[in-house]
C-alpha cells in the first residue's frame, strides 16, 4: 500500500490490524457486519490513541454496495477468513473496483481448501467427518465458539476466479504450511524449538508452486487493472 494511504478492512473484528496499520500512518476504515466488533475497534483505535485515523462502521463484506459518498481508497485487506463467509464473491469483487482507485491493490487472507495439518489433526481423533470437512464445493456449518459459521473453502485458483475479470493477480503464497494453526496448540507448548522450526520453513517455502496452494490460510495479493 502507498504510505500514508486510505485503506478499507473488511471483516476488522477487534480491530487489531485496523490500528496497527494506523500506527504506521494509514487512514482506516474498519468494517464489519457485527455490531460488537465495531464498537471494539472503536474503543480500540481510542485507546490506543488513532482514534481519529481510524473510523469503524457497521457493513459487512456483503453490503458494500451500501458504501456510497467515500473517497476512493487506496487498498483493500481482509485476515483470517472473512471472505470465505460471504455469499457472492463476485459482487465483493465488483464492489471492491469500484472503491478502489485504479492500480489500488488487495490483500487477503483466506482459509484455504489443503491443509495437512488439520486433516492430521481430525483424523487423529477419529473425526473423519471434521477431517474432510474443507474439500466440500458448497456452503458448510462450522462450529466456533459455541456458533454456527457458514464457510466456504477455496484454493487459490478458485477464489481468484471471482475477481480475474477486474483483478490481476500479483503473488500468492500459503500460511500455516509447514507450521501448525492457531488452533492446534501443542506443538508450540510442548516443543516450542520445532516449532520455531517449522515456521521458519514457512517463512522460507510457503510461497514456492504447489506449496503455496495448501497452508492453513492462504495470502493472495490483487492489484486493480
Amino acid at each position: 500500500f502507498a504510505p500514508g494511504g486510505r485503506l478499507l478492512d473488511l471483516g476488522c473484528g477487534t480491530g487489531l490490524d485496523a490500528v496497527h496499520l494506523a500506527k504506521l500512518g494509514y487512514r482506516v476504515t474498519a468494517a464489519d457486519w457485527s455490531p460488537m466488533m465495531v464498537r471494539r475497534t472503536a474503543d480500540r483505535a481510542a485507546a490506543e490513541q488513532v482514534g481519529e485515523q481510524v473510523s469503524a462502521v457497521n457493513v459487512g463484506a456483503h453490503e458494500l454496495n451500501h458504501m456510497h459518498d467515500v473517497a476512493a481508497f487506496d487498498g483493500i485487506y481482509s485476515n483470517l477468513g472473512p471472505l470465505n463467509c460471504v455469499p457472492d464473491l463476485a459482487d465483493v469483487a465488483r464492489e471492491c473496483a469500484r472503491l478502489l482507485k485504479p492500480g489500488g491493490a488487495l490483500v487477503f487472507t483466506v482459509i484455504g481448501r489443503y491443509c495437512p495439518w488439520e486433516v492430521a489433526h481430525y483424523v487423529r481423533q477419529r473425526r473423519w467427518a471434521r477431517a474432510k470437512v474443507r474439500f466440500a464445493r458448497a456452503v458448510v456449518p462450522v462450529g466456533m465458539n459455541n456458533h454456527t459459521i457458514w464457510t466456504r473453502y477455496y484454493s487459490p485458483r478458485e477464489f481468484y476466479k471471482r475477481f480475474e475479470a477486474l483483478f490481476s493477480l500479483q503473488r500468492i503464497r500459503g500460511l500455516c504450511v509447514f507450521a501448525p494453526p492457531p488452533y492446534i496448540t501443542s506443538v508450540r507448548q510442548k516443543c516450542p524449538r520445532l516449532y520455531r522450526r517449522l515456521w521458519a520453513l514457512d517463512r522460507m517455502l510457503a510461497g514456492l508452486p504447489v506449496i503455496r496452494k495448501m497452508g492453513d490460510h492462504f495470502l493472495i495479493v490483487m492489484k486493480k487493472r
